[in-house]
């Protein structure tokens, strides 16, 4: 087909798109939800996999968490304390590669005041070390010091979240004294804002205050700590180093080799297995919604297209008979039908940003739109639009001249 006769078939096919209003609103909404779906499920996976690489950027790639307790009976809701000080100690003592060993007691819900404001927040018992270790900086005074977990001091540093809550904008938290849980608590430092959430956490949502003041004064307790981090010098190693690390805390705890772990490992390979399977039920769901979506937008196409084709039989036997080739008719139907589902897939693509909104407000799951998801979506649209207008079209091409203008 020359370039002259294509131009002239991409005008009727506009011509006719705009003529025939109705048809163009029911295919441009049946592909745009099959879009939108096939939109959000690309945005999700890839908002996944940023998010588990943002979450081990602050976790630390070198880094393995162990927590008190099986994960069989955290399924269950049970909590088992195993991890004990003298773990911490006899880590330390065996692991020379390890260049941060931080403690960790952890106490959920704590109620928090300073006046009339009051807040509900977590509370972090750790070392001087705590920071360094996570990468975290003090944006306003001081962070605690050894002497701190030494002495038992009644200090804190607060997170950005929870000194929003506490004080006014006006206020400087640094030097003023809280209330933590009935325990009077002076806070002696701010650490800086995180734009990372942890799976619906608000990351800045919390208070770090000494191990031993944690323990002792609010969890009354001496030996049993919640979870311990662990650095490593040779980041390469890192499966070496947590199958090393299982087998030491296995055989300090006299776990039977028949019995399951009494406590956690969490390392950055975790991390991303967990958000990826995270996502898993949502992509399942939307797959098999957008699946059908395209197949029931497709099939409307065509039956659509085939009213067409009989409403406008005489229109075709008309131009047959004025010179028009099959192929003519032909790639006219066929360029329709691509511009309604190319029109399709933008709305479709605006559909899927609306709708991620709602999902990030109610599920807070991490979603992240880039080119793939338009290209994919656009990609989609254009294939149905040829795929299921090729029977329509291939029998208009086909009609009898004589027979059509009858």
């Amino acid at each position: 087909m020359s370039v002259i006769r294509l131009v002239g078939v991409a005008i009727d096919s506009l011509r006719a798109v705009k003529a025939f209003k109705l048809r163009a609103f029911f295919c441009i909404l049946s592909v745009s939800l099959g879009i939108a779906a096939i939109t959000i499920i690309v945005a999700t996976v890839e908002g996944a996999y940023k998010k588990a690489y943002d979450l081990i950027d602050i976790f630390g790639p070198d880094s393995v968490l162990i927590i008190g307790g099986g994960a069989e009976l955290r399924a269950v809701a049970q909590r088992q304390k195993t991890l004990t000080l003298d773990d911490v100690s006899a880590i330390r003592g065996s692991f020379p590669s390890a260049y941060f060993v931080i403690p960790m007691a952890v106490r959920g819900g704590v109620d928090v005041s300073y006046r009339e404001h009051k807040h509900q927040s977590l509370v972090i018992g750790s070392t001087s070390d705590y920071t360094a270790s996570w990468g975290w900086t003090v944006a306003e005074g001081v962070d605690i010091s050894s002497w701190d977990v030494t002495g038992r001091t009644n200090v804190c540093l607060l997170g950005q979240y929870v000194a929003a809550q506490l004080f006014d904008k006006t206020t400087t938290p640094v030097g003023k004294t809280i209330v933590v849980d009935r325990l009077q608590c002076r806070v002696v430092g701010v650490l800086s804002h995180s734009s990372t959430s942890q799976m619906g956490h608000n990351i800045n949502d919390r208070i770090i205050m000494p191990l031993t003041t944690v323990m002792r004064k609010l969890q009354n307790e001496s030996r049993y700590i919640t979870m311990v981090k662990v650095r490593f010098r040779e980041a390469m190693y890192m499966k070496s180093w947590i199958g090393q690390l299982r087998q030491f805390l296995r055989h300090r705890h006299r776990i039977k080799f028949d019995q399951g772990d009494d406590f956690t490992l969490v390392s950055p390979d975790e991390i991303i297995r967990f958000l990826v399977a995270f996502t898993g039920s949502l992509v399942v769901f939307l797959g098999v919604t957008a699946v059908v979506s395209l197949l029931v937008s497709g099939f409307v196409l065509a039956n659509l297209f085939n009213l067409s084709v009989s409403d406008r039989t005489t229109e075709i036997g008309i131009r047959r008979a004025l010179g028009a080739r099959k192929s003519d008719i032909f790639y006219q139907f066929i360029l329709e039908s691509t511009i309604l589902t190319t029109m399709g897939g933008l709305v479709g693509y605006v559909l899927g940003l609306v709708s991620s909104r709602f999902i990030v407000m109610i599920a807070d799951f991490p979603i992240y739109f880039s080119w793939r998801a338009f290209a994919i979506g656009l990609g989609l649209a254009v294939v149905i639009g040829v795929v299921f207008s090729v029977a329509p079209a291939r029998t208009a091409a086909n009609l009898n001249p004589i027979e059509a203008i009858r």
